[in-house]
């Protein structure tokens, strides 16, 4: 198999292994140089996303190098969609989870700004944190938690603070990252029984969900209720006198079904067997201007009520929320708008696909893309106290070392470039748009019912 004798070459101490990525650019690969400049040639622009991506291989020391290869050398058999375990009963799905992040401004790290999902894990109660503490993500937030006692059951956001505030002097990352935190213990210390969403998908694979009603707190968890949640205790946190925040959040259950709600410009996209699935589309209001939840202070309230003026104040009501049925081998990216602004869906599936077949997960084949039956052995998470590789960290790393690039990036065009000139013909903006980068990676395996699900150290 060529991809698994590339990775043998990476793992030689005396040899340079050469991954042909895509069309015409070709990445060189030095494992024994002590340098992180390493040889890129017949680079075009039509991949050059995958070529940053893939770059995060090339920096890695030769021992971490070889480890990852060790711990991918292990190939399971393919399976064409047709041919993939049935979803319902002797199988249940397992989402392999992981997150990257960088602040404007700051240096991509991917070793250090990324963050590896484990069920088992307890989440913190949420209280006033150290900003010091916080992940160097700037004004973006995440977070992944299990539903309550179920660690099939996954609950996940990412929400993006309104920067406008500063001119208020207000910090948007304490609303976005108190925001997340409230989630991720509502999720986590949710013992309602298992929500239904599945029923409610029968319809078809991205079917509309309808609305919410009254939220009690007696009701099933939904993505929905759940950013009223999170809302709700934020507006009530007398720490948060002011601020406001995007948001999409996610809630997955064990029959292989996803239910998003989306308000804002931050977003999803599925991909499945090397095509875009589904992409959610950005709510705004005008320009630059995206829906958005907000605390606003009494005094602006009074002010805009004496001398006029709009606030945008939109509730969890307003948010999109739709339906997904999710297949063996999904690749699912949540993202802030400093992902969608600089990287096109094209790109991202570009770069997920070139990933995905190097490493042996999906291959191409005549018949169509392949996917290995069993994906363990590319998203098990290490038990000891070793740095962990996975392939989902590994996607997640590469997605925001491509849009950290193309953001910086003043002459190739991105999706930002393109609604500035939709907008404002006239205007002279060229390039990437710099911001605050934040992506969550659910990396979809469908399993036996009977596997035990290891439980790593905690």
């Amino acid at each position: 198999m060529a991809s698994l004798s590339a990775l043998r070459m990476l793992s030689a101490p005396c040899h340079t292994a050469r991954l042909r990525l895509a069309r015409s650019s070709t990445l060189i690969i030095s494992p024994t140089s002590s340098s992180a400049s390493y040889l890129f040639s017949h680079i075009s622009n039509y991949n050059r996303p995958a070529v940053d991506g893939m770059r995060y291989l090339s920096t890695l020391p030769p021992r971490v190098g070889r480890r990852i290869v060790h711990q991918l050398m292990t190939q399971a058999p393919y399976s064409t969609a047709a041919e993939q375990p049935a979803s319902g009963f002797g199988t249940k799905f397992v989402y392999n989870i992981a997150a990257s992040y960088v602040g404007k401004g700051l240096p991509f790290n991917p070793s250090t700004h990324v963050f590896h999902f484990n069920p088992y894990h307890r989440v913190s109660k949420p209280g006033k944190k150290a900003k010091s503490a916080r992940p160097e993500s700037g004004q973006d937030a995440f977070f992944v938690s299990r539903v309550g006692n179920r660690p099939g059951e996954v609950a996940l956001g990412v929400a993006d603070g309104v920067g406008g505030w500063m001119d208020s002097g207000v910090d948007p990352a304490d609303f976005s990252h108190a925001f997340c935190d409230y989630m991720a213990a509502a999720a986590y210390e949710n013992d309602k029984q298992p929500t239904k969403i599945a029923s409610a998908a029968a319809n078809g694979p991205a079917a509309p969900a309808g609305g919410e009603g009254n939220i009690s707190d007696n009701a099933p968890l939904t993505a929905r209720s759940l950013m009223q949640k999170g809302y709700e205790a934020v507006c009530h946190d007398p720490t948060i006198k002011a601020g406001g925040s995007t948001a999409v959040v996610g809630m997955l259950d064990e029959s292989g079904t996803m239910e998003v709600a989306n308000l804002g410009d931050s977003g999803f996209v599925i991909l499945r067997l090397n095509g875009v699935h589904t992409a959610s589309e950005p709510q705004t209001h005008a320009f630059n201007t995206p829906f958005q939840l907000s605390v606003v202070p009494p005094s602006m309230l009074l002010r805009a009520a004496t001398f006029g003026g709009g606030l945008l104040i939109d509730q969890p009501r307003d948010a999109d929320v739709t339906r997904h049925k999710l297949k063996h081998g999904d690749v699912v990216v949540f993202g802030s708008d400093g992902l969608w602004d600089n990287l096109f869906n094209q790109d991202i599936l570009r770069l997920v696909s070139s990933t995905m077949q190097k490493l042996g997960a999906w291959k191409g084949t005549d018949a169509g893309v392949q996917v290995a039956e069993d994906l363990t052995p590319f998203t098990k998470l290490d038990s000891d106290d070793k740095p962990i590789f996975t392939l989902q960290s590994f996607i997640a790393t590469h997605i925001v070392s491509a849009a950290k690039s193309a953001s910086m990036n003043a002459k190739l065009d991105g999706p930002f470039a393109k609604e500035v000139k939709k907008y404002y013909p006239q205007d002279a903006w060229h390039g990437g748009k710099e911001d605050d980068i934040c992506v969550v990676v659910v990396l979809v395996s469908e399993e036996p019912a009977d596997m035990a699900t290891p439980k790593p150290r905690l």
